[in-house]
């Protein structure tokens, strides 16, 4: 019998290139007192966002090319909850021709162990045609430093 620890046990902020605070609010939380769930898919796309932003520099109005999600999952592991500051984690999983999947980890305040984990997928389409499309080369250029 395989007694390995769970995948999640396995990871630490340092495995993570990317980080960000996200402040939990009031209204977060659900009538159990912990995040709803749809909140936990928020702040993982928040990260992922911001760092689309602020390291790829995308400009989804603009650019010639630019990221859509296709597929995003979120595993919770543990329950986060108002007035938690949530650490979001992010690094490169994989670099596909046309995609990057990222994976991510949602870490509690002053916890080691993320409270949750997942992976989110971006696929480059063409502005004009819609359809998938070569990631830029100067976003493979970056994505491939970081990884």
């Amino acid at each position: 019998m395989n007694r390995e620890a769970p995948a999640h046990l396995a990871v630490t902020r340092d495995d993570f290139p990317y980080r960000l605070q996200v402040p939990t609010r009031w209204g977060d939380n659900d009538m159990l007192g912990h995040l709803n769930n749809v909140v936990y898919h928020r702040i993982i796309e928040t990260v992922v966002v911001r760092f689309t932003l602020d390291r790829l520099g995308v400009d989804w109005q603009a650019d010639a090319a630019y990221p859509v999600s296709v597929d995003s999952r979120c595993r919770f592991h543990r329950q986060l909850s108002f007035p938690e500051t949530v650490e979001a984690a992010l690094r490169i999983a994989k670099i596909g021709n046309t995609s990057v999947t990222f994976d991510l980890a949602l870490f509690g305040e002053d916890e080691e162990v993320p409270a949750a984990t997942g992976h989110f997928v971006h696929v480059y389409i063409d502005r004009d045609g819609q359809q998938a499309t070569p990631l830029p080369t100067s976003v493979r250029e970056i994505l491939e430093n970081l990884a």
